[in-house]
C-alpha cells in the first residue's frame, strides 16, 4: 500500500526513538481526536502517542486506504495490550501539504 509520507511515518514510528520524527509529521496547528481526547499541536501529540504506546504496547498494520473529500481513511489492525485485541480501527487523516493537520481515530 502506498501511503502518503506523513501517514507512513505515523504508522512506522516506534517509541521512544521516533517521537521527534512522529511530531515532525504533524502540522504546527494539528489536532488529534482519540478516546474522547482532543490534542493540539505536536507538543501535545507526541507525549500522547508515547503514553499510548507505553500503556497499550500496540502496533497498527494498515489494511486498506481510501480517499473521501480530502480525507485519507486508513483501516488498520491494531494489536496490543487492550481488551478486544486485535481490533480494526479507522484512522481519518487530513493532510496539509506534507504534514498531518487532523487525525481522528475510531
Amino acid at each position: 500500500m502506498n501511503l502518503p509520507a506523513p501517514i507512513q511515518t505515523y504508522f512506522a514510528a516506534r517509541p521512544p526513538g521516533d517521537s521527534s520524527k512522529l511530531a515532525a509529521a504533524f502540522a504546527p496547528d494539528a489536532v488529534v481526536q482519540d478516546e474522547g481526547q482532543t490534542l493540539h499541536s505536536p507538543g501535545q501529540i507526541a507525549p500522547w502517542w508515547e503514553a499510548a504506546k507505553q500503556k497499550y504496547d500496540h502496533t497498527a498494520e494498515p489494511l486498506e486506504m481510501a480517499e473521501d473529500a480530502g480525507t485519507t481513511i486508513v483501516r488498520a489492525r491494531v494489536t496490543g495490550n487492550f481488551p478486544g485485541s486485535p481490533a480494526v480501527l479507522t484512522f481519518r487523516f487530513t493532510l496539509d501539504g506534507e504534514r498531518i493537520s487532523r487525525l481522528a481515530i475510531g
